[in-house]
C-alpha cells in the first residue's frame, strides 16, 4: 500500500460524529460503555461519509468480539492490507456491510481484481468483516475467512472458516460456501469489493 493509500484509509476510518449527521447516522447515548450505532432510513442510501462514520462506530467492537476467544487470524487481520476505501454492501453474506483484508501472500494478486484463468498462491488468507443492520441498528456479524490450500480440490483449494461476534469458531459447511463462491469462477472463487470502493496495488 502506498503512503497516499494509507493516509486515505486513516482519514476515512477516523471520520466520526461530525460526519455522522450528514450521512444519516445517529450515535445514541452510550449503552454498556458502547455507543449504539443507528442508521436512519435505508442503509443502502448512506453516503460515503455516513458509511465511514458507521464503520468507525462499529470498528472497535468488531475486533473486541472476534478476539475474545483467542482466534489467531482475528488477532492479526487488521494489520493486513485493506482491499477497499470503506465498507460497502455488495449483496452476498446477508446484505451486510463488508470490508476485506488480505494477508501479505494474498494482497498483490487480490488487488489486481483480476478475471480470467489464475489461481491465488497457497497461503493466501482473506478476512472479511461484516456488519448487519437490524431495525436500524448496527450489529457485528461474523468474520469470514478464506485460506488458500493445496489439498481441497472440491472447493477450488479454498478452506472456509468464520469467527462469530463472540469470538467462537463458527460451524461452516465447506460445500455450502463453495457452492456460492463457485459463481465467481473467473475470480478463483473470490468475491471482490464494489468497483467504486476498490483499492489497487499501485
Amino acid at each position: 500500500m502506498t503512503g497516499n493509500q494509507s493516509e486515505r484509509i486513516m482519514k476515512r476510518t477516523t471520520m466520526a460524529t461530525a460526519a455522522a449527521l450528514a450521512g444519516g447516522l445517529t450515535l445514541a447515548a452510550p449503552l454498556a460503555a458502547q455507543e449504539i450505532c443507528a442508521v436512519e432510513g435505508d442503509y443502502y442510501d448512506l453516503d460515503a461519509a455516513g458509511v465511514d462514520a458507521f464503520y468507525n462506530c462499529m470498528s472497535d467492537r468488531m475486533v473486541e468480539g472476534y478476539t475474545t476467544e483467542g482466534n489467531e487470524i482475528a488477532a492479526i487481520y487488521r494489520d493486513w492490507m485493506p482491499t477497499a476505501t470503506r465498507a460497502a454492501v455488495p449483496g452476498p453474506h446477508g446484505d451486510r456491510f463488508l470490508l476485506t483484508f488480505a494477508n501479505d501472500i494474498a494482497a498483490e494478486q487480490y488487488l489486481k481484481f483480476e478475471e480470467g484463468d489464475f489461481e491465488m498462491p497457497v497461503g493466501s488468507v482473506l478476512a472479511k468483516e461484516s456488519i448487519a443492520v437490524r431495525d436500524g441498528t448496527g450489529r457485528v456479524g461474523p468474520l469470514f475467512i478464506m485460506t488458500k490450500v493445496d489439498d481441497a480440490p472440491d472447493n477450488d483449494n479454498w478452506l472456509y472458516s468464520a469467527v462469530q461476534p463472540n469470538g467462537k469458531d463458527m460451524k461452516i459447511s465447506q460445500s455450502f460456501c463453495s457452492d456460492c463462491h463457485i459463481g465467481f469462477d473467473t475470480q478463483d472463487s473470490m468475491g471482490y469489493p464494489l468497483e467504486e470502493v476498490r483499492l489497487t496495488a499501485n
